[in-house]
């Protein structure tokens, strides 16, 4: 190259950039700059992005309700999960476990009466599809293809869907080839790809990737990862993610309609109801009731119910009799009824331990 035929050094350098970005397949941190991406579209706003995202829980908790319930509502430009509205499009759904007979008894439980005329026309059931090492993915392609606005496609379950394991490869190998295809898929054509699949049993408090069975390959390939789980403070839809913040929601499950509706955010949701509790145990007393009193009414963690007890002595919500003995605003005529006994760990409670 000579550089008597350039008006700049400048550029000179511009053009050389050029030649090896189309020989490496880069491009310069001052290229990435000038681009220009449209906005992450989303199949329920907010919450599941574009993209491949794993659903994860235990059998029977309800995943199956909760993606049939999402694809009814991208298929219609219509609502779950409560008021979040979502963009209308083409939706695939793989019930793989599932017969015709099974799918319309549950979308007739989770829809309204519906006319002939009123099922949409946008969601496509199957319940048998080839495995993605079979001609699975081209087959889900060749789908998108036909429609003229694909927007989502659920795979339930991953099981029923995933390749086995090659002689050579490792477990870990293995789980990041069954979710990569699919997530390619999703990138290549701009669309959201849901796939079902369990968590492991007795796991406890781990990281909630961690839950999720198998290797962390699953996880890794995934764009995103969403757990729909349940303890002793109720339902949670926790999700992390590539394109997302992290976010924990609690969820909560209506038998009748079959369908679930987020409350709030989790932490927000069972603050309140921890105080809830509380309040309830002392407006049924009828005596003073100390720390370990309300333990026993609330099944509460020990030392999260101190701190909240202390809190809400403070903000007037309950009264503080004596050291360590709370009482009900509504039943204050309790307070200097009989003697009682300093509670040992009120110092912990008067500074907020």
């Amino acid at each position: 190259m000579n550089y008597l035929e350039h008006e700049s050094l400048d550029e000179l350098i511009d053009d050389g950039a050029e030649e090896l970005s189309e020989h490496f397949g880069t491009f310069s941190a001052f290229q990435l700059g000038k681009m220009v991406f449209p906005p992450i579209k989303y199949a329920v706003p907010g919450l599941i992005p574009e993209g491949c995202s794993i659903l994860a829980g235990r059998p029977k908790l309800g995943k199956s309700w909760l993606a049939l319930d999402i694809a009814l509502a991208v298929a219609r430009g219509n609502y779950c999960l409560g008021d979040f509205k979502c963009e209308q499009g083409d939706v695939l759904y793989l019930a793989l476990e599932d017969n015709g007979r099974r799918l319309r008894s549950r979308v007739e439980k989770v829809s309204p009466p519906l006319a002939l005329d009123s099922w949409p026309k946008a969601l496509d059931f199957a319940t048998e599809w080839e495995r993605c090492d079979e001609g699975g993915l081209d087959k889900l392609r060749q789908w998108a293809d036909l429609k003229p606005n694909p927007r989502l496609i659920i795979v339930d379950v991953l099981a029923q869907f995933r390749s086995g394991r090659g002689n050579s490869e490792t477990f870990y190998e293995s789980d990041y080839r069954a979710v990569k295809g699919l997530q390619q898929l999703a990138g290549d054509l701009s669309l959201t790809v849901i796939i079902i699949h369990h968590v492991r049993k007795g796991m406890g408090d781990v990281d909630p990737f961690e839950r999720v069975s198998g290797t962390m390959g699953l996880t890794g390939a995934a764009d995103t990862t969403i757990i729909l789980d349940r303890d002793g403070n109720g339902c949670t839809l926790y999700a992390r993610g590539r394109d997302i913040e992290e976010y924990e929601k609690a969820v909560v499950f209506n038998a009748e309609s079959c369908r679930w509706t987020v409350q709030g955010e989790a932490a927000d949701v069972r603050r309140g109801d921890e105080r809830g509790a509380i309040l309830a145990a002392l407006a049924d007393a009828t005596e003073l009731m100390n720390p370990k009193d309300i333990e026993i009414a609330t099944g509460m963690n020990s030392n999260n119910l101190r701190q909240l007890l202390f809190k809400m002595s403070k903000t007037g919500e309950v009264l503080k009799a004596k050291r360590g003995w709370y009482v009900h605003p509504d039943r204050a005529f309790l307070i200097g009824a009989g003697s009682f006994t300093p509670d040992k760990n009120d110092k912990i409670i008067r500074n907020g331990g």
